[in-house]
């Protein structure tokens, strides 16, 4: 998998995540390790989401890990929490936006994972 490409799954992923009744700016920056390296952003603000292939210096929080364990986050196949737990996941910044992560990913079809 390219950047590219997991820049364009991830649009498509949270396509359909109900960000509606997010009132607070959220800035997300991932930066990727190993395949599909690179750095992304997704941001809501009005009630809307943008995924950019940028950095986000003024994000509110920052998640690392590879393209894969981000993948199984979004789809719903790994709870964020475990993945932070067990290191697969490195979180900086604001942790309560962060936990919110996972509320998105269930949100766009996910199911909810323990």
């Amino acid at each position: 998998m390219t950047y590219e490409e997991l820049v364009q799954e991830v649009r498509e992923i949270f396509s359909t995540a109900d960000v509606s009744g997010v009132k607070d700016h959220i800035a997300y920056q991932f930066n990727i390790t190993g395949e599909a390296e690179g750095a992304f952003y997704a941001e809501i603000s009005d009630g809307k989401l943008s995924i950019e292939p940028y950095e986000y210096y003024d994000r509110d929080v920052l998640f690392t890990s590879t393209a894969e364990t981000l993948l199984k986050i979004v789809k719903g196949k790994m709870n964020a929490v475990h993945a932070f737990t067990i290191g697969k996941l490195k979180v900086e910044g604001n942790f309560d936006k962060a936990l919110m992560l996972q509320q998105f990913a269930e949100s766009n079809g996910g199911k909810k994972v323990k």
